[in-house]
């Protein structure tokens, strides 16, 4: 088992050198990855098999004195990240690395995380880094995958009590994944061989009944409905929080084959993308499932408002706005009768484009958990135009159904999940 480690040498040379040391204590091999530009290795001693600084230039198409002459550091760090990522994803490939762990500031931490967000969901991967804290946003660091990202409390200069503490939990936490999930991948070997499966074909079995659908706290009741049906049918929900991550997320594990079917339950992405709230999703939100030609249903949960911090520091442009506290951290803000006809023109343009088929179910009592009668979020007329709007931009063939229901109510659940079983061939349905 071989953990490779991402820093800087120039400036982590003395912080990589410990962490290799601690790995091989803890049993693993340690190969070192320099994602350095300017300076030299400090306080460290590269062997044959670890991969300079001009070996990840090459990786990247260039070579490190380029790289140093590129005129700003932004410059040199975007072409070395691709450098950083070739590599690394050539190395776990090949099955000469079975966990990552990056040392690293601002530049060192982006260096590691542009790699690890290459790698498959599953694979160890861990950052420490001091940018790890405070208000930053920690999107650039993790994308969509499952990256663990620690706060190294102290700047990363120097061994010292509290850096020693934060790096040996940390080349511990990435040690013990990688043999976690060997040790499962050998259990799983030897039980296949001895019922007579290979591998390859009892994975494809297990896949072939995955459906993913999207939810939010304002459509976690019908989607648990949802799920328990599909479930007594023999597929297997994944659930993907509709975050401005989660859906992105779904579409690239869709993208690789994951899912035989969809149910886009909760579409708030496309709200805040639009308005620029927390959620938003990307302007590729809600077009690859269809591109794919992957069947799904989607039903335009949370449309109606979209998700920003704090009571207190709601951005300007939403003063005034009917407003829901969903915690300390969240208030939902109600989007107007205009921008929802908006997000109607988008959404219909997008599932247009799709080349499976795609069923579009609505409900018309609310789409979410203040939307109801008395609620903040009541408002008829702008529910009412949007339908309308999207009814009527919708291509004729797609199929358009509206139920009188709110979207959390579970027999409006009952017929998304008998409509996305009957998309799926299956004609009969029993609740």
């Amino acid at each position: 088992m071989s953990i490779l480690l991402i820093g800087t040498l120039d400036t982590k040379g003395r912080e990589i050198a410990y962490c290799r040391d601690k790995i091989r204590a803890l049993g693993s091999d340690a190969l070192i990855l320099d994602s350095g530009i300017l300076g030299e290795p400090l306080d460290i001693q590269l062997s044959a098999q670890d991969i300079s600084r001009a070996d990840v230039a090459r990786a990247a198409g260039t070579t490190i004195d380029a790289l140093r002459a590129a005129g700003t550091r932004g410059a040199a760090v975007e072409t070395m990240r691709e450098g950083v990522r070739n590599v690394t994803v050539k190395l776990y490939e090949q099955g000469k690395i079975h966990g990552v762990l990056c040392l690293g500031g601002a530049e060192g931490a982006v260096l590691g995380a542009y790699a690890m967000q290459a790698l498959p969901i599953g694979a160890p991967k861990v950052i420490v880094t001091p940018i790890a804290s405070g208000r930053r946003h920690y999107g650039q660091l993790m994308g969509t995958k499952d990256i663990f990202v620690v706060h190294s409390v102290v700047d990363i200069l120097g061994i010292n009590p509290i850096s020693r503490a934060v790096f040996d939990n940390a080349c511990g936490a990435v040690v013990g994944m990688a043999n976690s999930r060997l040790q499962i991948a050998d259990s799983k070997s030897e039980m296949l061989s001895a019922i007579g499966y290979q591998p390859s074909a009892i994975s494809h079995r297990l896949s072939a009944r995955y459906v993913a659908i999207t939810m939010l706290g304002n459509t976690t009741r019908a989607v648990m409905r949802i799920k328990e049906i599909l479930e007594a049918r023999g597929y297997e929900a994944i659930i993907f929080h509709s975050n401005g991550v989660g859906g992105p997320a779904m579409e690239e594990l869709a993208a690789q084959g994951m899912f035989v079917g969809v149910i886009d339950y909760t579409t708030d992405e496309l709200s805040d993308q639009l308005v620029g709230g927390f959620h938003a999703g990307g302007e590729d939100r809600l077009e690859r499932v269809g591109a794919l030609g992957i069947p799904q249903v989607v039903v335009p949960g949370c449309i109606d408002f979209s998700v920003n911090g704090r009571r207190g520091a709601i951005p300007e442009k939403f003063h005034g706005r009917p407003a829901y506290y969903h915690n300390p951290e969240f208030t939902l803000i109600r989007l107007t009768q205009a921008e929802q006809v908006q997000i109607a023109r988008i959404m219909a343009g997008k599932l247009n484009g799709a080349r499976g088929s795609v069923m579009v179910i609505m409900p018309t009592q609310g789409l979410s958990i203040p939307n109801v009668p008395g609620g903040v979020f009541w408002n008829p007329e702008a529910d009412a135009a949007f339908r309308a709007e999207l009814r009527n931009n919708l291509r004729e063939e797609i199929p358009y159904l509206e139920i009188e229901a709110h979207v959390n109510d579970p027999a409006f659940a009952e017929i998304v999940a008998e409509k996305f079983l009957k998309l799926m061939g299956e004609e009969t349905f029993n609740v």
